[in-house]
């Protein structure tokens, strides 16, 4: 197989720019989530890759060979489309085998189908037409179409939008060995953190036509590099506040209404950077009774349950608001109590208030 490489691949649609300057590169059997916001130009970078679009500057390569200019079914690229984009008048079997008529013997058109329907579980439904397939036995015909041909790179935009719940997650939990079987280099869009962080390798995180960061899943969490990635990554978001670190007695400190708070730092933390934004995770709240050493007071204005855990929202004494994210077993007090809120030094992230990039030691803390 062959990997895919963008090299600074730019495109615009007159004063847009929905890919700037894009450079990436995805292994052979490697699954590279593309994700950020509504309109950060994720899908038209899928649409360059696939012969849609051709890029304004740089190249795009599969194997080292430049595809820029290649007719869509010369490239070596499989998709498969939000909405599914199945042939409406066409059975789910015709649909899957649609792309490869062309190319091989109907004996091995049929065998390949019954191979990959028998894959993804819809050798029953492979009769019927589209309008008779619910929206998951849909996205998995369109998904095996993709794979049928054996791409060398498939790209899959938001495929698991427009299922139910429940199969979104079983597909979570499938995709990743299912994908990485077929050995190609996978891109897989999509607007769910969650997803992104279930199914990639690495990451890479599109804002406004710009790859802001790439990384693995556990540190683009652990360590964004910019407010903008922090606020991408989790449910509820991060808490910020505006602050100014200062070195006392030796230790990096700020104050948060009125509270002196102990930070994490070492020799690539600057004491002088003037005010900065802290931000702490929701999970990573400590609500005490008790006040303690480094503990913000604060009111617990509401109290909201989320599945397995409690999100509360918490008043500080300047008018302040945060969330805190705790399991059932760590819930104290209920609405209008007072408490305090404590977190660790190494769960507290610095961002230069100006730029938004993340300033500090590099924290090793897991995802949660």
């Amino acid at each position: 197989m062959a990997r895919l490489e963008l090299d600074s691949v730019g495109k615009a649609f007159g004063a847009v720019h929905c890919a700037d300057g894009l450079s990436l590169v995805v292994e052979p059997g490697e699954i590279v989530a593309v994700f950020g916001p509504s309109g950060g130009g994720k899908t038209v970078l899928l649409r360059m890759i696939a012969g849609m679009f051709e890029p304004d500057d740089g190249d795009i390569l599969v194997g080292g060979r430049s595809i820029v200019g290649a007719p869509p079914e010369q490239r070596g690229v499989g998709m498969a489309f939000q909405n599914f984009a199945l042939f409406p008048h066409m059975s789910a079997q015709e649909n899957i085998a649609s792309g490869l008529r062309a190319k091989v013997g109907s004996g091995e058109v049929a065998s390949r189908v019954t191979s990959i329907s028998r894959l993804l579980k819809i050798e029953h439904v492979l009769g019927h037409m589209p309008r008779e397939l619910s929206n998951g036995q849909k996205q998995r015909t369109a998904l095996a179409r993709a794979l049928i041909g054996n791409p060398e790179v498939l790209l899959l935009d938001d495929p698991l939008r427009n299922v139910d719940a429940k199969l979104r997650y079983e597909m979570r939990l499938e995709l990743p060995s299912l994908l990485r079987r077929s050995s190609a280099a996978v891109l897989y869009v999509t607007q769910d953190y969650r997803e992104a962080m279930a199914i990639a390798d690495r990451i890479a995180v599109l804002i406004n036509g710009r790859l802001v960061q790439v990384g693995r899943p556990e540190e683009i969490y652990a360590r964004p590099a910019s407010v903008a990635v922090a606020r991408l990554f989790g449910d509820p978001s991060i808490n910020l506040a505006e602050v100014t670190p200062q070195a006392v007695q030796g230790a990096l400190c700020a104050e948060i209404a009125g509270t002196r708070v102990l930070l994490e730092s070492d020799e690539r933390t600057p004491v002088d950077h003037g005010v900065c934004w802290l931000g702490v995770r929701p999970d990573d709240l400590v609500i005490a009774r008790d006040f303690g050493e480094g503990a913000i007071p604060a009111r617990i204005v509401a109290i909201t349950p989320m599945h397995e855990r409690a999100v509360l929202l918490l008043r500080f004494a300047d008018g302040t608001e945060w969330l805190a994210a705790l399991p059932p077993d760590a819930m104290v007090g209920s609405a209008e109590d007072s408490v305090f809120v404590r977190f660790a030094p190494d769960a507290a992230l610095l961002f230069d208030r100006a730029t938004g990039l993340r300033i500090g030691p590099q924290q090793r803390r897991q995802a949660a």
